[in-house]
């Protein structure tokens, strides 16, 4: 099939809507000349002559009239595929937005997110998936925005931005042995670990930065059970006597009940980012979405806030 000059279709429109080579010319900013050629290409392409003389001026042919009926909605339809997009009307937007998160990520800044969002745009469905073994830090079509921390394995091609800054923080029962005196690192780690490993490749219990962190002081940590998520080991803390170690504004709502203490070495603090495709980038409502989750993120539980964290040495 030969290819089409489509910036004919323009061409065309005008000399239908003008009846006259010189004025349709002069619209379009051309010469008589260049216009008169532009007839030509148009007269081949169609096969009919579209404008005949008729005395002093030009008629349209019955094809010509035929045409000006379908190539005006054509012309107005690609100039507005052609133009910046419309002003989001919230009100009326109708859409999905699929966000991947991770543990404790709805239960801390969900409430705040849902009610930003049916005050303006009620219309929108949030569909939160779980972050799982399988994901291997690319965003296919079906996740718009993804929260948590930067993994290496992140295609280099998304875009990020930083939500905030989280610390860990030890969460045990009460009544548990580290809830009375005073929390030091030896009585730490003498406790009886859970520890949190998503991927089956991340790095085996005792080799994280708290077990950095400890290792300076020449202790190591106790890990007796591994799990996903922090959900499942503040669910074991709170029903046994293992200490979980977990970021503190993550699982704040996740805490209620359990004793929260900061820990007893310094241990650098995890940046938390969301993260999307580059195909989402100069999407309005995209847009609009991710303002909607950096200030959930903002206005949520802050550090020391609920529950009450506890000094340790």
């Amino acid at each position: 099939m030969p290819q089409r000059d489509l910036n004919l279709l323009v061409t065309l429109d005008v000399l239908l809507a003008e009846g006259s080579v010189a004025r349709a010319a002069r619209k379009l900013r051309l010469s008589p000349s260049a216009m008169s050629r532009a007839l030509a290409r148009l007269r081949a392409a169609t096969g009919d002559p579209l404008l005949v003389r008729a005395g002093r001026g030009l008629t349209p042919t019955p094809r010509a009239l035929a045409l000006r009926e379908k190539v005006g909605p054509l012309v107005a339809d690609a100039q507005m595929v052609l133009s910046p997009a419309e002003g989001l009307d919230l009100k009326t937007l109708a859409r999905t937005f699929t966000l991947r998160t991770g543990d404790g990520f709805v239960e801390a800044f969900g409430p705040a997110l849902i009610a930003r969002m049916a005050a303006e745009a009620p219309c929108v469905r949030l569909r939160f998936a779980q972050k799982s073994e399988k994901d291997d830090g690319s965003l296919d079509s079906v996740i718009d925005l993804e929260t948590g921390v930067v993994r290496e394995a992140a295609g280099p091609e998304l875009r990020t931005q930083l939500l905030f800054r989280d610390r860990f923080v030890g969460a045990v029962r009460k009544g548990h042995p580290l809830s009375r005196g005073r929390i030091t690192a030896a009585r730490y780690a003498a406790g009886r670990h859970v520890d949190v490993a998503r991927h089956a490749g991340q790095e085996g219990p005792g080799s994280g930065p708290v077990d950095e962190a400890l290792a300076s002081t020449k202790l190591r940590r106790d890990v007796s059970i591994v799990v996903g998520g922090f959900a499942s080991a503040l669910a074991l803390a709170r029903a046994s006597d293992l200490v979980a170690t977990v970021p503190e504004r993550h699982t704040g709502t996740l805490r209620a009940g359990l004793f929260s203490f900061a820990l007893p070495v310094p241990v650098p603090e995890i940046a938390v980012s969301m993260l999307w495709h580059p195909r989402l980038e100069a999407d309005p409502a995209h847009r609009w979405l991710r303002g909607c989750v950096r200030d959930a993120c903002t206005a949520g539980p802050r550090r020391g806030v609920s529950p009450r964290i506890a000094r340790s040495a």
